[in-house]
């Protein structure tokens, strides 16, 4: 994961979200829209949201510590958990108020000509931040859908951003809409009623943000293919003749612990086990350059154990089942 797509990313969707935030309450100060003043705390916290992403990116960088001896990757994770929180809050919740206001209490869209013209400049605005994004994902999605993509990331940058600027775009279709119909039909209700569209929205895609984050922040395995890396690099076919069981788990996005129980040869020598196991570590880092944390445990392969299965608890056991996506 190229950290530095994710922040350019970010900053394009800041600079826009900051831009389009001024122009949405301008809007909302002369017509009275209240899917503009919707649409204008949305986009304000969206703004917060990314200056949240860019603090837990550089906090993230600290160097570990004797108490957080695995370093401070999962920093970014926390930071776009707390994104999801904001999203929830301050856009979604603040959005079905403020519509569910409007729809009891209509009043006339003033001065039409902002907040149209507004809409039509945040639509263009937002499409720019979103292509940034799609671009800068495109570069690490591979062959996985965008579904895919936004489930298996482990850095979570990208997909906040682009989840943000999807749901702003629809969000401001929906505001479109709703100050359409209610200048068409002189019935404010129609304004409020885009009003709520817009939170519901934001609640939605504040819930998929947050289970993602959550999952991220319980710990997560390597994906399949580095999976399948590191077990092509740890054996050698001589001294380390097969992998018992192993573990994988992000400490960060660009930071992977390996826990692995493997087998060798019973008439090996002390030294010879020690030297398999500085070459294998190399092959991982090699084949795997995000591994930093590497414990390699040697034992005797045993057939009646390893015919009990995969059990975890078993040593020596079985290979260890593959991680789930």
């Amino acid at each position: 994961m190229s950290a530095s797509g994710g922040t350019r990313a970010i900053v394009a969707a800041l600079g826009a979200n900051l831009a389009i935030a001024v122009s949405k309450f301008v809007a909302f100060a002369f017509s009275g829209s209240s899917s503009m003043l919707a649409e204008g705390v949305h986009s304000l916290a969206d703004s917060g949201n990314q200056a949240l992403l860019l603090i837990g990116g550089k906090k993230s960088q600290r160097e570990a510590t004797p108490q957080h001896p695995f370093g401070y990757g999962r920093e970014r994770y926390i930071y776009a958990f707390l994104v999801s929180i904001v999203l929830f809050s301050v856009g979604g919740m603040f959005a079905v108020y403020e519509g569910y206001e409007k729809i009891k209490h209509p009043h006339e869209i003033e001065h039409w000509y902002w907040p149209v013209g507004v809409l039509v400049f945040a639509i263009i605005a937002e499409g720019f931040s979103f292509r940034t994004a799609i671009k800068e994902s495109n570069e690490l999605r591979g062959t996985l859908s965008w579904a895919q993509f936004i489930r298996r990331a482990k850095a979570p940058e990208l997909p906040v951003v682009l989840l943000e600027d999807f749901g702003a775009l629809i969000g401001l279709v929906l505001a479109l809409g709703g100050v359409s119909l209610a200048l068409l039909t002189g019935d404010g209700v129609w304004d409020g009623i885009g009003t709520v569209c817009i939170g519901v929205l934001l609640i939605l895609i504040a819930l998929v943000l947050a289970a993602e984050t959550k999952s991220l922040l319980l710990g997560e395995a390597a994906g399949t293919d580095d999976v399948k890396k590191i077990e092509d690099a740890i054996v050698d076919g001589d001294t380390v003749t097969g992998i018992i069981h192993m573990r994988t788990l992000h400490l960060g996005p660009e930071e992977l612990l390996i826990a692995a129980k493997i087998a060798v040869q019973h008439d090996d020598t002390a030294a010879e086990v020690a030297s398999a196991i500085n070459a294998a570590e190399s092959r991982i880092r090699t084949a795997v350059p995000i591994a930093r944390v590497i414990y390699l445990e040697p034992d005797i392969y045993s057939e009646a154990e390893a015919a009990k299965g995969p059990d975890r608890e078993a040593t020596p056991g079985g290979p260890s089942p593959a991680p789930e996506h």
